[in-house]
């Protein structure tokens, strides 16, 4: 027997609904239709525009099957209130031998049939391909409203999940859940009027402006989920408030000393975000801060300067990186910041040998005050004894379940997420809400700007020209490899096969290879050498994508540039222009170029702003990509777009934050209606 709140139907069915996540009258209600056929009217024949999908009533001439070229049921018929006039064959390729004898029923008692599909010319004429049909009873009438196509899994027949969602929509609470003011102020209907119009429509409603979803239904149900996603994430942020954590006040000695030293004056972008962390930190509650900014913008040393706040307060920092080199580069940046001013700096990577592990463990919870290090700082035997700061670099790298192991290295500690990706602002209102979010809007004094030009793979000897021009001005290059996505094998042997070209083609120039395959020693050897410019060029697969820091470098070859997706484009750029020369980022394409890679070699061509970059690539990749695992706990929006929805997530906002403070009842029926028993709060 189902439980009470699951849908009353057998276990076989139950099983294919929650394929779908359909598991209540609720989840029903809101498994809205993909889109409408319009069964409320009969076109003749004569009047059908090819490739319009439509609906006719025929009488049976002829029923006939073909054997060659291959097997197929050929049904003639005609307009039913027309027997001598238009004509139409209905094709078959796949059909069943009661299908056949239903027509040839249908001819013989000379009933009509009523048949949906699209119109096309064939070798015969007028025909339709597979077309949906039934035979006709005598009061057989039109429907009423458009038929909802809803999304489905095999085994589960739209016939069937129709009848079930009209079931839920009898059965299910409706009950408006928000004011009727401010509805009528905002030109949104109720919401039992809105889901009972997209399930049903009336014929008036053209299906054309309902599957664009700017209909006033559609956008009351985006608001409406936009509003659970709001409400669940708010909730999280409330509850983590709640919680205790180490008070890391500090008289900012350390940090003065700290910038002393620094050979570079701070912006005033990295300013105001260095003192919302330092605020953040010295309050009872954990912090859960986002600090996001352009590549290049500086981050690390807000970063540096919140472990200086922790390490005066007594407390301990963890700094964890996604890749090795990117751990490496942290490591050897912060101990030159730091060892100077008496803090141990500690760095703990995949790459240490098991005694060198235990060791570099044991140290790192006696008396390390701040360790660097990659997914090892999350391995069981590593313990801290007094951490209050957690550092996560390139957060979207890391999933939900990573940085809540990290994060319980300690006893609720601060937590600073760092992302050279930017994220758009709907974005980061929406599946960021549970977070305070802090940008560093501002390039340092002296960052030179970096040219992007664009090279068919055709002229590549020109591309090996401009990389020697550049080694003989005395600056160093990157030659980045093509990304084979489905095969690390594959991918490891195009950047020996381009090692092995380039090699031979810069005859007489240090030319160095970095991979991932590559042992963590090996991969910090050549790192080093092209840091203190003991190679003229590295050959590298995207290891080197996020951190690498070579003032020197100033020419960025990306090969198959269509390949890689824009922010890994903007990332990699980003490892030049790091010093006062002028530098170039080369992308190198292959033709033909599909329609996707075109429009995203023209925004790298055209935007060096990151944050424009990442809005276009919401616009064409959805944010089921951009946020990655990062909010599992709240699912994908299903209905609401973000980049044509951008009001209805402020006004939603706005709506959590008066609910959750005036009306807990209302904010806990609105998320059982949209989550269910699945709300969790995030985390991580």
């Amino acid at each position: 027997m189902p439980a009470a709140d699951e849908i009353d139907a057998p276990a076989v069915l139950r099983d294919r609904l929650r394929k779908l996540g359909l598991e209540r009258s609720d989840d029903l209600v809101l498994h809205l239709p993909l889109r409408y056929e319009d069964e409320t009217r009969v076109t003749a024949i004569a009047d059908a525009r090819p490739g319009v999908p439509l609906q006719i009533e025929v009488m049976v001439r002829e029923v006939s099957l073909r054997l060659a070229p291959r097997r197929q049921l050929l049904v003639q018929v005609a307009d039913a209130a027309a027997p001598a006039g238009s004509l139409l064959l209905l094709r078959f390729l796949s059909f069943y031998g009661s299908q056949q004898r239903a027509f040839e029923t249908a001819r013989d008692e000379q009933r009509r049939l009523r048949v949906f599909g699209e119109i096309r010319d064939g070798f015969l004429g007028l025909e339709m391909v597979h077309p949906r049909f039934r035979v006709l009873t005598a009061d057989a009438a039109l429907p009423q409203s458009l038929t909802p196509v809803y999304p489905t899994t095999a085994g589960l027949a739209q016939s069937a999940l129709r009848k079930l969602i009209a079931r839920a929509m009898k059965a299910a609470d409706l009950a408006e859940l928000l004011d009727a003011d401010w509805c009528c102020r905002w030109k949104m209907p109720s919401f039992a009027a809105a889901v009972s119009l997209l399930h049903s429509p009336p014929p008036d409603v053209l299906p054309a402006a309902l599957q664009a979803r700017s209909h006033p239904a559609w956008r009351r149900v985006k608001f409406d989920e936009l509003l659970a996603q709001q409400l669940s994430l708010r909730r999280a942020y409330l509850a983590r408030r709640r919680k205790g954590a180490p008070l890391l006040a500090s008289g900012g000695q350390l940090a003065k000393r700290l910038q002393a030293v620094l050979p570079f004056a701070l912006t005033d972008a990295q300013q105001r975000v260095a003192a919302e962390i330092a605020a953040d930190l010295s309050q009872p509650y954990p912090m859960q801060r986002l600090l996001q900014g352009d590549v290049g913008c500086g981050k690390t040393v807000v970063a540096a300067l919140a472990v200086c706040q922790a390490v005066e307060a007594g407390h301990q920092v963890a700094f964890m990186a996604p890749t090795e080199i990117l751990a490496e580069q942290h490591h050897l940046k912060l101990r030159a910041w730091f060892e100077p001013l008496g803090v141990e700096v500690l760095c703990l990577s995949g790459r240490l040998g098991a005694g060198g592990r235990r060791a570099a463990q044991r140290q790192a919870a006696a008396t390390a005050e701040l360790v660097v290090g990659t997914h090892a700082l999350i391995q069981e035997g590593l313990d801290f004894t007094r951490l209050g700061l957690v550092i996560v670099d390139e957060q979207h790298r890391f999933g939900v379940a990573q940085r809540l192991a990290l994060r319980r290295k300690g006893v609720d500690p601060h937590q600073l997420m760092m992302s050279a990706t930017p994220i758009p602002r709907t974005l980061a209102m929406s599946y960021y809400a549970d977070l305070d979010v802090s940008v560093i809007d501002q390039l340092p004094l002296g960052r030179s700007p970096v040219r992007t030009r664009l090279f068919s793979d055709a002229r590549r000897d020109e591309v090996v020209a401009a990389v020697r021009a550049v080694v003989a001005d005395g600056r160093q290059a990157y030659w980045v490899c093509p990304l084979i996505e489905e095969s690390a094998k594959l991918e490891l042997q195009a950047a020996l096969d381009t090692y092995a070209a380039l090699s031979s083609e810069l005859a007489g120039l240090r030319v160095g290879l970095v991979h991932g395959r590559l042992r963590g020693k090996e991969k910090a050897a050549v790192m080093a050498a092209f840091v203190a410019g003991d190679l003229d060029v590295l050959v590298a697969t995207t290891v080197i994508e996020v951190g690498v820091d070579v003032p020197n470098a100033s020419l960025m070859v990306i090969e198959h540039a269509e390949r890689f997706g824009l922010a890994q484009l903007h990332q990699l750029r980003g490892r030049v222009g790091r010093g006062g020369h002028e530098s170039v980022c080369v992308l190198l394409y292959q033709q033909p170029l599909s329609a996707s890679a075109r429009a995203r070699l023209k925004i790298i061509f055209e935007h060096s702003d990151g944050f424009e970059i990442a809005r276009q690539d919401l616009r064409l990749r959805g944010p089921g990509e951009l946020v990655g695992s990062r909010q599992s706990g709240v699912p994908l929006l299903r209905y609401a777009d973000l980049e044509v929805d951008g009001d209805l997530v402020e006004l939603a906002q706005q709506m959590a934050r008066q609910l959750l403070r005036d009306d807990p009842e209302r904010v806990a029926r609105h998320l059982r209606r949209w989550q269910g028993s699945r709300e969790e709060l995030l985390k991580a």
